[in-house]
């Protein structure tokens, strides 16, 4: 059997930064086995694939571990190859997922757009072992929260790119990843994403994660649009917007390659 696969870089306009994920359409689903094996040789934060539907597409994303509920960049990436490679002309994309709902992807100019649903972190108390395993950058969180991902707020940026964690330890705290972020010097807030339990050691840029921070510091900020980066090493951008229970989030995508999968 052959199967199409791509690979593109999101939440960028330049190779080689940004979150790369790969993307397989398929005619029918492959057994759950395969697909989590094509995303472990892969070897990215995140495989998509996708089947047509009569509404849209049927979704799902695989990190080199396990499926994962939501992913931001990769459904960036599925809608920049469906418009891009296989010819697609409408004005927006929906993505049908058994965990996340309906997911809408639309096109503006050189941006796209995901219409996400909210996850506003709530505060509780600090785990024990999160702080060691995140590394002695001297520094303690002003607030610690959680909704899927624990949720880390420092003072300021320099604070996260100190942060330097023992991804070993990371893994076995009690949820998927781990957010940090602080307000920005020159946007509104920075970010980084760990989820080593995952298989992701630092996720480069984490859509999932925004749905937790984009309604955080909407209300810290005291307003709906936001303009974000996620200071990882490859970095990402992202113009961010509360919409009542959703969240939007807009990037850019690069089409890194193309080619086949036998199996």
């Amino acid at each position: 059997m052959t199967i199409p696969i791509y690979q593109a870089d999101a939440f960028t306009d330049r190779l080689f930064g940004g979150n790369p994920a790969a993307i397989c359409p398929l005619e029918e689903w492959l057994p759950d086995e395969t697909m989590q094996k094509i995303a472990l040789e892969n070897n990215l934060a995140e495989t998509a694939f996708f089947v047509k539907t009569t509404r849209g597409y049927h979704l799902r994303w695989f990190t080199p571990e396990l499926e994962i509920d939501v992913c931001g960049h990769a459904t960036l990436a599925t809608a920049h190859i469906i418009y891009t490679q296989l010819g697609y002309t409408g004005e927006e994309i929906l993505f049908e997922t058994q965990k996340a709902g309906i997911l809408k992807v639309s096109k503006h100019g050189d941006k796209y757009t995901l219409d996400f649903p909210s996850r506003p972190p709530i505060p509780v108390d600090l785990t024990t072992g999160l702080l060691e395993a995140l590394g002695d950058n001297g520094k303690e969180p002003i607030a610690v929260l959680r909704s899927r991902d624990y949720f880390l707020v420092y003072e300021n940026e320099q604070d996260i790119v100190d942060i330097n964690p023992d991804h070993m330890a990371l893994s076995k705290i009690d949820t998927i990843g781990v957010i940090v972020t602080a307000p920005g010097n020159t946007v509104d807030f920075v970010s980084r994403f760990f989820a080593p339990a995952a298989g992701v050691p630092e996720d480069p840029v984490t859509g999932s994660a925004h749905c937790n921070l984009i309604p955080y510091w909407a209300e810290k900020l005291g307003k709906t649009q936001l303009h974000a980066y996620q200071i990882s090493a490859r970095k990402g951008e992202l113009w961010c917007e509360l919409k009542g229970d959703r969240v939007l989030m807009s990037g850019k995508v690069v089409t890194y390659l193309k080619g086949e999968i036998y199996v």
